[in-house]
């Protein structure tokens, strides 16, 4: 575990499990987590049900012609209630708002199909069932109304988007305004020496075969800089 980073000196001084490490070259390769929809009931049934990945878990056996649900409305969520058509029987796109954050091309490609139903203007405020041990279904609340109602599934996306585990070189690293660092040349940060490759520069794939080829390039640029300062 990476406690602290002081990438202002060479060599640079890393923290690692309380340690001081010493280090002509660092690969930034933190990642990014999922935002979580902070219920107990979406913890407890995290793998029996609940995921943050239609591409990694929508083919899974448990999902095939059932009924699933994607909470989210930006362009995730609706590529995410697009890929999972191809296995549930029916896909509800549950947004807190009545219209999409999606692009407009997005939006109009998730709303036309056939196999997603939107469900506006609703939270979920429980994952069912604990006591089965597996996701049964959902409890939904209207924010306009105040209503609840269930919607029985055996799967819930969430997708409501990522966050970057950046904030240790914030300040140091140029990123985005979300935390994303922002390569400069290939997987160069504005820091001679310090490269970038993964999650926490990607916000458009994240997927782990496209990590694992920034990870090769940021390698062989690390390792490039590194002959060029040994001449």
């Amino acid at each position: 575990m990476v406690e602290a980073a002081d990438l202002s000196q060479q060599p640079f001084l890393l923290t690692v499990d309380g340690e001081t490490v010493q280090a002509e070259t660092v690969i930034i390769a933190s990642g990014a987590t999922h935002r979580h929809l902070g219920l107990e009931t979406e913890h407890l049934l995290e793998n029996k049900g609940v995921t943050y990945c239609a591409t990694c878990d929508g083919a899974l056996p448990l999902f095939r012609s059932q009924p699933l649900v994607v909470v989210g409305g930006g362009d995730s969520a609706c590529e995410e209630a697009m890929y999972l058509t191809r296995f549930g029987s029916i896909v509800y796109l549950v947004h807190r708002r009545d219209k999409l954050r999606a692009s407009k091309i997005m939006a109009d490609r998730a709303l036309s199909h056939a196999k997603i139903k939107p469900v506006w203007d609703s939270v979920a405020t429980e994952v069912l069932d604990v006591k089965l041990d597996k996701v049964t279904g959902i409890r939904l609340k209207n924010l306009k109304t105040n209503a609840e109602n269930v919607l029985d599934c055996a799967g819930v996306f969430v997708a409501i988007g990522h966050v970057p585990s950046t904030q240790i070189f914030r300040g140091a690293i140029d990123m985005d305004e979300t935390g994303y660092i922002i390569p400069k040349r290939g997987t160069a940060t504005n820091v001679p020496g310090v490269f970038v490759s993964g999650d926490c520069s990607d916000h458009v794939y994240r997927q782990a075969v496209t990590a694992a080829g920034m990870g090769c390039a940021a390698a062989i640029d690390c390792e490039r800089f590194l002959g060029a300062e040994n001449k």
